[in-house]
């Protein structure tokens, strides 16, 4: 017996700290944000690179986003039935093989494929790294820091990806911001397969389960028709007949999705997944959320560059105020939440960024980044931080440990289709607002104009939410665990004014 428990000391002793391996797991998400973002500043040398179109050059960001948009419930429950901490190193493992093509890729084709195959990957990646990070802490303070670390790392790398862009392409040219994320793979999976322990990745809890073959094609091709359709629509415009049909076609599809999983035993989303009423809200406020956070980084970067002629570099630099507006926020919002409590946190978060996106709009044609953006970015990056952190939070509450991998990958779609909705809208209107302005207007009045437009929409947006939030977290307040439904969330969202 000594022998044995002397043995189980050694292994436990040898085991990473909790600590460590959610350092592992948050860069594989940092990476998974950067991926997003990093291409931004560097389009135009891109497209002059590989010979893209200015039509094509946007399918450089469409192509990622639409594969990862689409694939995100399918990878959160592949992670539940397969193994969470396997198909996280099966997912950074396609991610940085495909990061590597596409910074090779010398053809337009290959490097929309590419970045197609990195959100396959990135899919894959997001919703399984979620789920260990919250299976290695139970519920308490802990639990409530992990999410701070996963808002931080998640805001950071938004922001980090522009910054980290700007000073690749510069220095080195744009195949570098691809070897960079192909490189910076590697490590984290090397990192993955060292410190995070074997035990974090068994199944979340099922005996026996089956793949919802059928949910998932129907699910995915609606997501696919959906973010196509709405990602196209910016260029295109609404009332072209493939935006039309596509939206169509999505609508359909998810209705049929609906009715296959009311029918199917091993449904790919099951009604177990809302029975705390918590998830439900958690993904609808972050949706809405994610429809004003995509925007905010397409349209700074371009302001910046466009109106005031910043180069990639400085364009990037001018997004560390931001980053580490985001990195503070998250390092504070359980702390908030644990003193004011959820509803409070979640609602004046939402302010807080309404208010910064308000003094974004007040932007101006002839300004300069000390008077119209450091400021107001500031304030954004803390009320953003704050509520994903929160809602991220709220998204998992009570859910069964067995579905753990699939509440992530269903609030990082969430995030994904809502920021799909919201830049395709918020860009559709700073192009209308601009195609319109006034004759004795500049083009750079008019582009700010449009940006105008955009902020101040934004800012209504998240002003609403803000109300929302403040029915639906009190109407949604946490139920006395039992079983399988204990309450994943730790005192952030156990407390409500």
């Amino acid at each position: 017996m000594n022998v044995a428990r002397t043995q189980t000391d050694q292994t436990a002793a040898q085991a990473p700290r909790p600590g460590v391996a959610l350092a592992a797991l948050a860069a594989a998400q940092f990476t998974v944000m950067l991926a997003t973002s990093i291409v931004n500043v560097a389009l135009p040398q891109i497209r002059d690179g590989v010979g893209l179109s200015d039509g094509g050059t946007t399918w450089v960001v469409n192509a990622y986003g639409l594969a990862f948009g689409a694939l995100l419930l399918a990878g959160g429950r592949a992670a539940d039935l397969l193994g969470r901490r396997r198909v996280l190193v099966l997912g950074l493992a396609l991610f940085a093989v495909a990061s590597l093509t596409a910074g090779l890729a010398t053809s337009a084709s290959v490097l929309i494929a590419a970045r197609a195959v990195q959100g396959f990957g990135a899919a894959a990646i997001a919703p399984a790294a979620l789920a260990l990070a919250m299976g290695l802490f139970p519920a308490g303070p802990g639990r409530g820091r992990a999410l701070g670390v996963w808002g931080a790392v998640s805001g950071a790398g938004g922001a980090g990806g522009v910054l980290l862009g700007g000073v690749l392409t510069q220095a080195w040219g744009w195949p570098w911001i691809f070897h960079s994320v192909a490189l910076g793979s590697l490590l984290v999976l090397v990192a993955v397969m060292a410190l995070v322990p074997r035990a974090a990745g068994e199944r979340g809890g099922r005996e026996t389960g089956r793949f919802d073959l059928l949910g998932t094609v129907t699910v995915t091709l609606a997501l696919t028709c959906l973010v196509w359709g709405l990602t196209t629509a910016r260029g295109a415009g609404w009332q072209d007949p493939r935006v039309l049909g596509a939206l169509v076609g999505a609508a359909a599809l998810l209705v049929a999705f609906a009715v296959i999983e009311l029918r199917r035993p091993n449904a790919l989303l099951p009604p177990r997944l809302f029975t705390t009423g918590r998830v439900a809200a958690g993904n609808l406020l972050m949706a809405l959320l994610g429809s004003v956070w995509i925007a905010l980084f397409f349209f700074l970067p371009l302001y910046q560059q466009q109106v005031l002629g910043s180069d990639p570099l400085a364009t990037g630099a001018g997004q560390l105020p931001l980053a580490a507006a985001n990195m503070l926020g998250a390092a504070l919002a359980p702390r908030v939440a644990r003193r004011i409590g959820a509803t409070a946190t979640v609602t004046a978060a939402l302010f807080t960024e309404a208010v910064g996106l308000l003094w974004l709009s007040r932007m101006s044609a002839h300004g300069s980044y000390s008077v119209d953006i450091l400021g107001p970015s500031i304030v954004v990056g803390l009320g953003l931080s704050i509520a994903f952190v929160q809602l991220t939070a709220l998204a998992v509450d009570g859910v069964p440990p067995q579905d753990a991998g699939l509440a992530g990958g269903l609030v990082n779609t969430t995030r994904q289709v809502g920021g799909a909705i919201g830049l395709a809208a918020l860009a559709t209107l700073a192009g209308s607002v601009t195609t319109h302005a006034g004759g004795d207007q500049s083009h750079l009045e008019a582009l700010t104009d449009g940006y105008r437009a955009a902020f101040t929409v934004s800012a209504a947006v998240l002003a609403a939410t803000a109300l929302l939030a403040l029915f639906l977290v009190r109407r949604t307040g946490p139920r006395v665990a039992t079983g399988a439904t204990r309450p994943t969330s730790g005192p952030p969202l156990t407390r409500n004014p």
